[in-house]
């Protein structure tokens, strides 16, 4: 692409410190394209976290400009975190000074955004093509969407728990990847007996206080048949209850989890199994890249990948992550932000993200798609994963919960609380909230 074909886009990359420490637009400016000779009449300001690939968001850009020339549309970068990217976010939303129009969001913020009136319901926007475009998403990505009746984002990528495991180890003993978390214990027991190398572990999952720890209790409550509301009012009574507790301390007790589960962070999982010291791994898509294409990975082409066990063959559901895209209540320009939030949020462009950042698709029929598949043949073995995978509470409380339940549980892997007393944390901490 020519610099005429490409004169709309400016880029601004901005390294942003957290919000409350430098403000919420603090950094270096960086120009990627320069502007056109003639001014824009309307330009878009989209912020995007730094770990959401300026790269493959220019590309998106690029056609919408392509398509709507006039335009000119500035992408901000920041925070290195989601907890600093949420941060910076919210202190540009709550100043309502519009000065983003569209920003992306995970896919637990639109609840709270919307309750505290940041995000611009999209309904009346998309007219007669609503119910048609929510019915393109599967049930939960399109849940994620909603705010009491109303859309106030866009699926752009989902992101969802997936088992890796080694698939050369199972072969050599004649396994099949388990189904079950029975099956994985004798699986892993199996492996690391024959193996007979110290250094190999059965499994890995999220035990330290971070958000995906709130996984590592949801999980296994789910894969008993569970849920944490049920009827709309918070379930933590009966024996399902106790099941995260019960199968981490199964699978430590067997040898299976390191004694340390409770210092496992989310990346920690990744590098373990990247330097070929772990059996299965319970963690995000983002992984499967790294260990496939990183220069230090010892197991190119030893992984495989599939939905998280459950109780039960076929009970197992990972969490649901994602990355969605809103529109700014406080934006000048929104018709224009609207119709940009349409395109980012487009089959045309999840095919562009899935193909050249290997993010998964929101629509299924990319699942099937040559283009995607020729690129990206994991993301057909990834599916069943996505479409089983469920949420964690949408509430504008989220945060609350999140706390609730991450420390609660770190507590029990780390010995310093028992399960009993997180249960009984977990009823009044979250009893007011989830009701």
């Amino acid at each position: 692409m020519g610099p005429a074909d490409r004169r709309k886009l400016v880029v601004r990359a901005c390294l942003l410190a957290l919000a409350v420490l430098m403000g919420p637009r603090a950094g270096v400016a960086q120009t990627i394209a320069p502007p056109a000779s003639a001014e824009p009449s309307i330009t878009l300001r989209l912020f995007i976290g730094n770990g959401q690939r300026l790269e493959i968001a220019r590309l998106a850009v690029e056609g919408f400009l392509r398509a709507n020339p006039g335009m000119a549309v500035e992408i901000e970068t920041g925070g290195a975190t989601i907890e600093q990217q949420q941060q910076a976010l919210n202190a540009a939303l709550a100043a309502k000074d519009g000065g983003f129009d569209l920003f992306l969001i995970d896919n637990l913020r639109a609840a709270q955004w919307a309750a505290a009136q940041w995000v611009e319901p999209l309904d009346a926007y998309l007219g007669a093509e609503r119910d048609r475009l929510l019915e393109r998403y599967p049930p939960a990505l399109r849940a994620a969407a909603m705010a009491g009746g109303k859309v106030v984002a866009l699926p752009y990528f989902a992101d969802v728990q997936l088992l890796y495991f080694r698939k050369d180890l199972l072969e050599k003993y004649g396994l099949q990847p388990p189904a079950t978390w029975d099956e994985l214990k004798r699986a892993a027991q199996a492996i690391m007996a024959g193996e007979n190398n110290p250094a190999l572990r059965g499994f890995e999952t999220s035990g330290a206080p971070v958000e995906s720890t709130v996984c590592t209790f949801l999980v296994p409550l789910w894969g008993a048949g569970d849920d944490l509301v049920a009827g709309g009012r918070l379930n933590l009574a009966g024996e399902a209850a106790k099941r995260p507790f019960d199968l981490w301390a199964d699978l430590r007790e067997a040898n299976v989890m390191p004694a340390n589960h409770a210092e496992i962070a989310t990346d920690r999982i990744r590098q373990s199994l990247q330097g070929g010291q772990l059996i299965f791994g319970l963690t995000w898509s983002y992984a499967w890249s790294r260990l496939e294409n990183d220069p230090d990975s010892v197991v190119k082409g030893r992984i495989g990948i599939a939905a998280v066990p459950g109780f039960a063959p076929g009970s197992g559901a990972g969490c649901l992550g994602g990355w969605y895209v809103a529109v700014s209540s406080a934006s000048r320009n929104k018709p224009e932000a609207v119709r940009f939030a349409q395109h980012f949020a487009s089959p045309d462009v999840a095919r562009i993200i899935a193909v050249q950042g290997g993010q998964l698709p929101v629509f299924p029929e990319l699942y099937r798609d040559s283009e995607v598949m020729a690129a990206r043949p994991w993301m057909a073995q990834a599916l069943p994963a996505l479409l089983s995978a469920r949420l964690r509470p949408l509430t504008p409380r989220y945060s609350e919960v999140s706390e609730a339940i991450r420390t609660n549980m770190h507590a029990v892997l780390a010995r310093t609380r028992t399960p009993e007393q997180a249960l009984s944390d977990l009823n009044v901490r979250l009893g007011g909230i989830l009701r």
